[in-house]
């Protein structure tokens, strides 16, 4: 597939109580690997599967959340596009300068209808998996918890979410993969992509701006799933619902929640998306079969719980 503008979710920021505690189960529980940590007090985590630095940062703060999301662009010429872009489209847009996020380049932030702040970069610096890229092994030695192979996606909730859905197909080139429609058929949820992947991104409306439902992590194996779910009842770590499938996206999933109360998700499974195909509709009467496709019912935890 030949990517262009937009490749890739590259990280998440995210806030935590207590960043010992929150060191500790990203890195002994999920199995995230700790690469950095800045002088602000930032931690910077990647998967064992990711080739750049990092992919998530905790910020140790008053109240659990997220900052913000930010995704790779294929070069850096797509900066300037994309900030002449967004800010003809209407939104408040910043350089943050190469070396505010430790080993990564220059950004373009920038806000959106939903409450929620994003940001696009291009340059990141190269760590590894461990393997090397001639005749490498298929996995590396000494991983931990839940051995998760990438950051994969968020899912925000957020006011006015169709408008960031509309900023993310007509400024920054993504498709509708799925949507939910309320009872009136307007979308409620929307599943995009930038890829071929099912979902790099989901938005959800809800009552109050630049909320986080949960970070996700993707594993490659139903046993690996069910793994990981070992590992939370080993450790106590408090398990929201799963493991169970999703008719939505057909990922095989289990969710829980970090020390501080952030949501995750460790899941398998999707489809490859391509552009010709048209987007898949839940309607309003099948939303539980559309989220947990197995008992088919609402959890109202699952659906209310955000930071």
């Amino acid at each position: 597939m030949s990517f262009t503008g937009v490749m890739r979710p590259g990280h998440a920021a995210i806030r935590v109580l207590d960043m010992a505690e929150a060191v500790e189960y990203y890195v002994e529980r999920v199995g995230l690997i700790k690469t950095d940590e800045d002088k602000q007090g930032r931690v910077y985590l990647k998967g064992w599967d990711e080739l750049d630095c990092f992919s998530l940062v905790l910020r140790e703060a008053d109240s659990p959340g997220i900052d913000f999301m930010g995704f790779k662009v294929c070069k850096e010429s797509d900066l300037d596009d994309f900030e002449a872009k967004l800010k003809e489209y209407g939104q408040n847009v910043e350089r943050m300068p190469a070396g505010e996020l430790i080993k990564c380049g220059e950004r373009v932030r920038f806000d959106s209808p939903s409450g929620h702040t994003f940001e696009l970069y291009a340059e990141k610096e190269y760590l590894g998996d461990g393997l090397g890229r001639l005749n490498p092994n298929p996995w590396p030695e000494g991983l931990k918890g839940m051995q998760v192979h990438r950051f994969d996606h968020c899912l925000l909730y957020g006011s006015n979410a169709i408008g960031t859905v509309n900023l993310f197909r007509d400024v920054l080139g993504f498709d509708l993969t799925e949507q939910v429609l309320n009872p009136e058929g307007e979308i409620a949820a929307a599943f995009l992509s930038c890829s071929n992947k099912a979902h790099d991104i989901a938005i959800l409306e809800h009552p109050e701006p630049g909320k986080l439902h949960h970070v996700s992590f993707m594993l490659m194996t139903w046993e690996e799933v069910l793994r990981a779910a070992d590992i939370m009842s080993m450790h106590d770590i408090a398990i929201d619902i799963g493991p169970t499938r999703h008719g939505i996206t057909r990922g095989q999933t289990i969710y829980f929640f970090d020390p501080s109360g952030n949501r995750n998700e460790v899941f398998c499974g999707d489809y490859t998306w391509y552009p010709d195909r048209e987007p898949i509709t839940w309607q309003p009467e099948e939303l539980g079969k559309a989220i947990f496709y197995h008992d088919r019912k609402l959890n109202e935890n699952f659906l209310g719980v955000v930071t």
